[in-house]
């Protein structure tokens, strides 16, 4: 059972290797939004994510024969480094199974901590039954990463710290893979306030607890496909789906396009890594039908990989209209190019790539195609651009930006 006893006791036992996550006030989001919005970081904590409060609470409890067969568990990345550092601190031998798909600096960090890795599978389900299959061979102790009414209770020690900083909050919107942060968090706060609003919220191409709502059953999607890879869960926990079906109260989904805007939202007005799946909260502030409304969005990590946080940050540039490509077509004669680039410089776009194509007619004395890849100050300036084009008489076409 999830009491409010156990919440306490966890409470206190996770401190000793958590981090002091305080609240931080969200001026850009409140505005945004219509909402007064405060963001709970739990991206800061030591192993980057929030999973170690449930990792270390629950070995906590665990007896010393169970610690020294050994721990096992299946992880994208965050539930691994908790589990990893956890057993470090109790000095117990960790094993974990990873997707091949996981993020390099996941897989460093983890091994780090002194764990054996194991990379199998494409997505968290098919590393789960291998590291099933291991436990049951080797006799390890498995700890789950979230259908464990123990470990959502040490995930629900964030609630309790929400609530001493910000007694008053009315909505907390919490990340949704498997539901174990979702589960204690939810149960909780109804615990401390029946009256308040937990929100889970999932990425729209792995909503395995939206689908298990909707059939009032845990229900395995046949594919997941998302950019949050620490939310691929294919099944929700089968332990916790009843508490999750009492306390939560709205499931929201967010597209992968609204993660990568939300990813450009933090690094430039809050100054803060955070990965995609700690980005759910933030995407779905925008799906809030309220105002005036004092609103937690949990980040629940930011361990995310450089050559991920470039592609996030291109493409978010893309979809912000402050990258660009046109087309335009001009005669093969010395000299275009330098009228088409100072057009360009006068109204101060920064040409970024050219593509030049002699063959796009059989006559390419009449016309060549020239792509251009231009970095603006956003929709206006790139309008403007375009106008400052169309008056020299190029006619240009925009079309899809590839960096």
């Amino acid at each position: 059972m999830l009491t409010l006893d156990k919440f306490e006791e966890a409470s206190e036992k996770v401190k000793e290797v958590t981090l002091e996550t305080k609240l931080i006030y969200s001026n850009y989001l409140s505005e945004q939004t219509g909402n007064k919005v405060y963001l709970k970081p739990e991206n800061m904590q030591f192993t980057g994510a929030y999973k170690v409060r449930g990792a270390y609470y629950k070995i906590s409890t665990l007896s010393e024969e169970e610690r020294k067969r050994g721990l096992i568990t299946a992880s994208a990345g965050n539930h691994a480094q908790g589990v990893a550092y956890a057993a470090k601190c109790y000095g117990c031998k960790a094993t974990i199974v990873m997707p091949t798909t996981t993020p390099l600096i996941k897989v460093n960090r983890t091994k780090s901590y002194g764990a054996d890795v194991v990379l199998y599978g494409d997505v968290y389900d098919e590393a789960c039954a291998h590291a099933y299959e291991l436990a049951e061979k080797h006799g390890y102790t498995f700890i789950h990463p979230f259908d464990d009414l123990t470990v959502a209770t040490g995930q629900g020690t964030i609630a309790m710290e929400i609530f001493k900083e910000l007694p008053l909050v009315e909505y907390i919107l919490v990340p949704i893979g498997g539901g174990g942060l979702a589960t204690g968090v939810s149960t909780l706060s109804k615990l401390l306030n029946p009256k308040i609003k937990v929100i889970g919220v999932e990425p729209a191409g792995a909503n395995c607890m939206q689908a298990s709502f909707k059939e009032g059953k845990v229900t395995t999607l046949p594919t997941v496909n998302t950019i949050a890879d620490g939310t691929a869960v294919k099944t929700p926990g089968e332990k916790i789906f009843p508490y999750i079906q009492k306390n939560l109260d709205e499931i929201i989904t967010v597209s992968d396009d609204e993660l990568v805007v939300s990813f450009l939202d933090m690094v430039e007005n809050h100054k803060m890594v955070v990965e995609n799946s700690g980005l759910l909260t933030v995407a779905a502030l925008k799906h809030l039908n309220v105002k005036d409304k004092r609103v937690v969005s949990i980040l629940s990590g930011g361990n995310m990989d450089v050559i991920t946080m470039s592609s996030v940050v291109q493409q978010g540039l893309i979809f912000r209209d402050r990258i660009f490509t046109v087309s335009v077509l001009l005669p093969d004669k010395p000299g275009e190019l330098c009228k088409v680039s100072g057009t360009i410089a006068r109204e101060q776009g920064n040409v970024i790539k050219l593509e030049h194509n002699q063959f796009v007619t059989t006559n390419r004395t009449a016309a060549v195609e020239l792509r251009i890849t231009l970095e603006c100050f956003g929709p206006e300036h790139k309008q403007q651009i375009i106008k400052a084009l169309e008056k020299e008489g190029y006619k240009p076409k925009q079309v899809r930006t590839s960096l």
